[in-house]
C-alpha cells in the first residue's frame, strides 16, 4: 500500500476527484456535504488495474481549516496535486505545495482539475504556469494529467499516472518500533475504543501491548483493520484502525500518539534544524506564539534560534524548540512551524536531537549519533538507539563510550591499581563501567572482592 495525501487551494475540486477515482466520498460530515466545502480529513481507497492498492487522505484546501491538512500530511508516500485549470495557481496552492516540501514529501502527480471548461489554449497555458511554479521543488518533473470528474476525460489516464507513482515510490522504513500518530479517535459499539492514523516505522500485532496518550496509558491492542479487511498484523505505510483496550476514548484525541512500551523517548525539548520560508514578511525569532506540527499533532511551543538572535526570511537556522507536551520523537522527524498569532506558516524542516544536554548557547546539533555520545560522554546502548534510532555496537559491556572519556577512563582504573599495590582496591570503589574496563586488563586479579596487581601479595 502506498498513502497519497491530496493538495490544493479550496474549490479546486480535490473531494470530488477522489470521489470519481474511488467511488467514496471523502467528505464525511453532514455540513461537509451540504456547503460543499471539505472541513476535516476524508478517507479512500483505490486499487488500481495493475494491481497497486493506494489509501487517499483527502484534506481541506480553506485557510482556516490548514492545522486539518496538517495533521494528514504526515507519513505519506506522496500526493495528488490539484490545480483548477481554470484559476490556476491560488494562496492555498502556494502554501500547501511548500508544506509538503518541509515534510519532504518525495513525489506527486498534478491534477489539472474541470478542464472540460476550458479550451485547448488555456489548458497549455495552465501546464506551464504549474511547470514554472513548482520548478525547484519535488514536484519538478511531476506527471501533469488534464481532467475533468464531470465528463471522465483523463481519469484513467490519473489513474495510470497514480499507479506509476505508487510503483517508483519506496516503501516506508520498517525500524521494528511502530508509532502511529492518531487522526481519529471514536468508540464503535460492542468493541470500543478504535483510534485511526497512518502507521509509521514498524508493525503492530493484535495482542501487542502498548502505550497510548498524553498520559502514557497502557493498553492492548484488540484488533486490526485496514482498508475494511481485518488482520492480525499490520506494517509500516498503512492506514490502520485499531481497537484498543484498557483505555477510554475520550483520554485520548487527533495527535496523540500509539506506540510500544519502551521503544519512544518521548521528548518536550528537541533541537532542529528550521527553514524560514522566503515569503514571510518578517524575521523569526523568540518573540512569537509558536505552534510545532509533526505527524498529527499540533502542539504548542516556544522557540529559541541557536547562535543569532533571529532568522531572515528565506534562511536556515538550528533552533531549540520547548514543546507543550513530550512526543514521541527521532531524529529526522519533519514538522511544520506556525505562528498562531498572526495565523501563518512560518517555516518548517527535521529534527535533529530529541534530548538536547547543552545549554542552546553551546549548542551544535546534527544527526550524528557520535555528537551524542561525546555530549554524554557515556551512554547504554539501548538508550542510543532511542535517542538516535541507530544500533550501535557496544565499546565495552552494554555502554557507548566517547573514545576520549574511555582512554581517560582506561587510564585513571590503571593507576588506581597500580598505586595501591598489594593492598589492592575495594572492587565496590569502581562503577559498572570501570568495573567492566577493569575487567579486561591482563596484568590484574580479582580475590575477595579486592582488585590489585598481579604478582601482589594480599598482606592480611
Amino acid at each position: 500500500m502506498r498513502v497519497f495525501a491530496t493538495a490544493g487551494h479550496v474549490d479546486h475540486g480535490k473531494s470530488t476527484l477522489i470521489k470519481t477515482l474511488t467511488g467514496t466520498n471523502p467528505d464525511r460530515w453532514a455540513e461537509e456535504q451540504e456547503r460543499g466545502l471539505t472541513i476535516d480529513l476524508g478517507f479512500a481507497h483505490l486499487d488500481t488495474p495493475t494491481g497497486e492498492r493506494i489509501s487517499f487522505i483527502d484534506v481541506p484546501g480553506h485557510v482556516r481549516f490548514l492545522g486539518n491538512m496538517l495533521a494528514g500530511v504526515g507519513g505519506i508516500n506522496g500526493c495528488l496535486f490539484v490545480v483548477d485549470t481554470n484559476e490556476g495557481w491560488m494562496p492555498q496552492t502556494e502554501e500547501h505545495l511548500r508544506i509538503l516540501q518541509l515534510t519532504g514529501t518525495p513525489a506527486g502527480v498534478i491534477a489539472l482539475t474541470k478542464s472540460d471548461l476550458c479550451d485547448d489554449d488555456q489548458r497549455e497555458l495552465a501546464t506551464l504556469e504549474v511547470i514554472e511554479r513548482v520548478e525547484g521543488t519535488f514536484l519538478e518533473g511531476a506527471t501533469i494529467v488534464p481532467v475533468s470528474a464531470t465528463t471522465g476525460d483523463g481519469m484513467s489516464q490519473l489513474v495510470d499516472a497514480l499507479a506509476a507513482l505508487a510503483r517508483s515510490t519506496p516503501a516506508s522504513i520498517d525500524r521494528d518500533r511502530p508509532r502511529l500518530f492518531v487522526d481519529r479517535v471514536f468508540a464503535a459499539k460492542g468493541s470500543g475504543t478504535v483510534v485511526t492514523g497512518t502507521l509509521r516505522d514498524g508493525s503492530f500485532a493484535v495482542g501487542d501491548h502498548v502505550i497510548a496518550g498524553p498520559n502514557a496509558t497502557e493498553a492492548r491492542v484488540r484488533g486490526i483493520q485496514t482498508l475494511g479487511e481485518t488482520v492480525e498484523r499490520i506494517g509500516p505505510g498503512h492506514r490502520v484502525a485499531l481497537n484498543l483496550a484498557g483505555v477510554d476514548h475520550q483520554d485520548l484525541q487527533r495527535g496523540d500518539c500509539v506506540v510500544k512500551l519502551g521503544q519512544w523517548f518521548h521528548s518536550d525539548r528537541v533541537d532542529a534544524h528550521l527553514q524560514v520560508l522566503d515569503s514571510l514578511s518578517h524575521k523569526v525569532s523568540r518573540r512569537g506564539a509558536y505552534t510545532v506540527h509533526i505527524g498529527s499533532a499540533e502542539v504548542p511551543a516556544r522557540l529559541r534560534v541557536i547562535g543569532p538572535e533571529s532568522v531572515d526570511p528565506g534562511a536556515t537556522a538550528h533552533v531549540r524548540l520547548h514543546l507543550d507536551r513530550a512526543l514521541p520523537l527521532l531524529p529526522h522527524d519533519h514538522f511544520i512551524l506556525r505562528e498562531s498569532g498572526r495565523s501563518e506558516t512560518v517555516g518548517g524542516g527535521k529534527i535533529l536531537d530529541v534530548n538536547p544536554v547543552l545549554p542552546a548557547s553551546r549548542a551544535t546539533p546534527d544527526t550524528d549519533w557520535r555528537r551524542v555520545v561525546i555530549e554524554r560522554g557515556t551512554i547504554t546502548v539501548a538508550d542510543l538507539a532511542l535517542l538516535t534510532g541507530e544500533l550501535i555496537a557496544p565499546t565495552i559491556g552494554h555502554w557507548v563510550i566517547d573514545q576520549a572519556r574511555f582512554d581517560a577512563m582506561t587510564t585513571n582504573a590503571k593507576a588506581r591499581i597500580e598505586a595501591a599495590a598489594a593492598d589492592g582496591l575495594d572492587v565496590a570503589m569502581f562503577d559498572d563501567i570501570e568495573r567492566a574496563i577493569i575487567d579486561t586488563f591482563d596484568h590484574v586479579v580479582v580475590d575477595n572482592g579486592r582488585v590489585r596487581l598481579k604478582g601482589t601479595t594480599d598482606p592480611l
